[in-house]
């Protein structure tokens, strides 16, 4: 499979059914190969795919991520495997562990040892009965990490990582511990604006989710990155882990990656104001 070095990482739940299917027509005339979206608290993420594969010709999607809390793993691989059979392959099952608070907090599940979850959720997805046409080619599987342990169960059973607010030495770090020939997807958030301070406040608007999970504060300290610089959401912070600016700054920060290990860019697109995805910056990165 091919994925491409860039692809389009963003959500969609903002838009109506008929403008997603728009949406991603536009992203794959464009020339990207892979379109990633979240699963929150919007859209069932397998049910839109099925809708999107009857709207597009080639582009793959893939789940960035589908949260393994809110389905069983038997009911997981089911979903996969049904996308990937009506897209005749064009999918990617990206899993994670999420956070406590879409998972504890809003679902009512118990958070408290996700990666004994995650290694056992895999080993029985991996095992469980699927009666229908199966697809020609199983769906690759990718596993969101940003810590050692996740990403070492990567290595081990699946095709990469996903990861995301990662400076390039975490890359480099995370492709030591996947191994040379895994897929090791960075989720970048992109703002596609000059002017710094325009710049860090729609990036600071897109964090502020994130700056309240654990999983991600854990991260930052270890790549690190201060209490301070995680409260206050620092422009040290900022600039380490956002791609913001011209397109050449941009592709920079891009090519550090790349540099550092990455497989492929899932560029998340986010517009001057905070909101997303910017449709300058998907133009200005399209591979065509």
């Amino acid at each position: 499979m091919d994925i491409g070095k860039i692809s389009v990482f963003t959500f969609m739940d903002g838009m109506s059914a008929p403008d997603s299917a728009a949406f991603v027509r536009r992203v794959e005339k464009l020339g990207y190969r892979l379109l990633w979206y979240p699963e929150a608290w919007g859209r069932e993420p397998f049910a839109h795919a099925g809708y999107l594969m009857a709207k597009t010709d080639s582009l793959i999607l893939a789940t960035g991520i589908a949260n393994i809390w809110v389905r069983d793993p038997m009911t997981m691989a089911a979903a996969a495997k049904t996308v990937a059979e009506i897209g005749e392959g064009r999918f990617v099952l990206g899993i994670g562990v999420s956070h406590k608070s879409l998972v504890s907090d809003l679902r009512g599940h118990d958070y408290s040892k996700p990666l004994s979850y995650m290694r056992d959720y895999i080993g029985k997805m991996k095992a469980s009965l699927y009666r229908a046409v199966p697809p020609k080619t199983e769906p690759p599987l990718v596993i969101a990490a940003i810590h050692p342990k996740m990403l070492k169960l990567a290595s081990q059973e699946a095709r990469g990582s996903q990861t995301y607010l990662v400076t390039p030495e975490h890359t480099k770090r995370a492709r030591e511990v996947l191994g040379k020939d895994a897929w090791l997807c960075v989720g970048q958030i992109t703002v596609f604006d000059r002017d710094p301070s325009k710049a860090r406040a729609a990036a600071r608007k897109h964090l502020e989710f994130y700056m309240a999970q654990a999983n991600y504060i854990r991260s930052l300290r270890a790549q690190g990155f201060t209490d301070e610089d995680i409260a206050t959401v620092s422009d040290r912070m900022i600039d380490s882990v956002i791609a913001w600016g011209d397109e050449a700054r941009i592709r920079k920060h891009f090519e550090a990656h790349m540099a550092a290990g990455a497989s492929q860019i899932c560029m998340m697109p986010v517009r001057p104001d905070g909101t997303q995805p910017d449709e300058r910056a998907l133009e200005a990165f399209a591979p065509h």
